[in-house]
């Protein structure tokens, strides 16, 4: 059977299944096919088919959609789950379908240069924006704001934010950050389920996390309580350990956290090698010998992951960073998997010691023989305003906080010296063969 033929019988079948008449219908088919093909080559001219624009793709952060159909045969099953949900994040735009009226202010803990800055922000909100102003306890107990004779002023006016209160967390219509990216690291802690935008002014050391200057806080903050800003979506890993006893029965309640960089499973301080076992949807993929692993989130992966030799992912990318730290061999590279596996960690039974784990730098605990860490990407991001957009605010910080290919600049070769210092050459070498 040749190709005609073979093409013949699937339109037949084609027809069957459209009810019609398989053989009349296929002949007219293939013949209106061709004759159609055949007029409109012939109504193009050259001219027209070079000067013909090719369809532009439009802007996009995303790669383009999957086609459904693999060759003649194959195609995708269909179901009622979708294979693949692609969005822009260029589209992910802030909008308010009320006003905002509540705002939580979290400042940066035990540096004095961060006090005048929060002063002025309280301060503004409340008397300018008319607006509920949050704080933490600790905040309205610092001695060296007692001594500031305009927050006395607005003092009174300041509520009150515990952690823990599940009523107020329903309040907050968003937060300001005023400090490093400890501060955002803090607001994600604080808010273990849905997290209000978060607005993060650079008042820190280093300020990857922290788009915004804050020279212009008024215009700025009145930008976004208008809606007019881009959101960065950064998803975070819920991470659940649980314990278990010697006739690996649970002993404990599973402890859930979430983080927005990365868990750590290292070797604490015993002297010899981690030995982890690594589980991705309950397959061992391999044992991590060295000094532990890192498992991040793309925001992570500029973090303690990139010290440790790993990638550098754009935060809008669905992924896991998973980086070993010190191994103990000379081809275990970072890997990335998709965002929507579950990773299972735990202690080899052969390892000589225990583990500890730590989630975003907090919450050290120890993984004993049978404890094992569950990793999945959680369902509740940090809506992380931008300053500018997605992709500038990212470059920019990669271009600022890590000076990413920083190098000083080639100078131009200029043409006339090049060729004079290329006939001087020339002059000594037939000088040299002369003599």
């Amino acid at each position: 059977m040749d190709e005609k033929d073979l093409e013949l019988a699937r339109a037949m079948v084609d027809a069957k299944l459209d009810g019609n008449s398989p053989q009349k219908t296929v002949v007219s088919r293939m013949h209106d096919k061709q004759k159609t093909f055949r007029n409109v080559r012939s109504e193009l001219t050259v001219d027209q088919a070079e000067t013909m624009e090719p369809r532009r793709r439009t802007r996009s952060l995303n790669a383009p959609s999957p086609v459904q159909t693999f060759g003649p045969c194959g195609r995708i099953m269909k179901n009622s789950a979708m294979v693949m949900t692609i969005q822009d994040p260029a589209s992910q735009m802030l909008t308010w379908y009320k006003p905002p009226l509540t705002v939580l202010v979290i400042k940066k803990v035990r540096d004095s240069s961060v006090l005048p800055p929060f002063v002025q922000m309280v301060t503004w909100l409340i008397e300018e924006k008319r607006m509920v102003v949050f704080v933490e306890a600790s905040v309205l107990e610092d001695p060296a704001l007692a001594r500031d004779p305009r927050f006395q002023g607005v003092r009174d006016r300041l509520q009150t934010f515990r952690d823990g209160t599940d009523e107020l967390q329903d309040r907050i219509d968003f937060i300001i950050c005023l400090g490093g990216d400890g501060t955002l690291l803090y607001a994600s802690l604080l808010f273990q389920q849905s997290v209000p935008p978060v607005m993060a002014f650079h008042l820190g050391s280093l300020g990857f996390l922290t788009p915004f200057e804050f020279d212009n806080f008024q215009e700025q903050v009145t930008t976004v309580l208008e809606g007019h800003a881009a959101l960065t979506l950064r998803s975070r890993l819920r991470c659940v350990i649980v314990r278990k006893n010697e006739e690996g029965q649970p002993t404990e309640p599973p402890t859930n956290l979430l983080v927005l960089n990365e868990v750590v499973v290292d070797r604490g301080p015993s002297p010899y090698l981690s030995n982890i076992d690594l589980f991705i949807d309950g397959k061992h993929v391999t044992s991590v010998q060295g000094d532990g692993l890192i498992v991040s989130t793309p925001t992570g992966s500029t973090a303690y992951a990139v010290a440790a030799g790993a990638s550098m992912i754009h935060p809008s990318v669905p992924a896991i960073m998973i980086t070993p730290i010190c191994p103990h061999s000379l081809s275990f590279r970072p890997i990335v998997v998709p965002a929507g596996v579950e990773l299972k960690i735990s202690v080899s039974p052969d390892s000589r010691n225990t583990s500890w784990v730590s989630f975003d730098g907090r919450n050290r605990q120890e993984l004993f023989h049978g404890d094992s860490l569950k990793v999945t990407t959680s369902i509740y991001p940090v809506p992380s305003i931008c300053a500018a957009d997605q992709i500038t605010d990212w470059f920019d910080s990669l271009a600022e906080c890590l000076h990413w290919n920083v190098r000083k600049r080639q100078k131009h070769l200029d043409e006339l010296s090049d060729l004079a210092h290329s006939s001087s050459n020339d002059t000594l070498d037939s000088f040299d063969r002369d003599s």
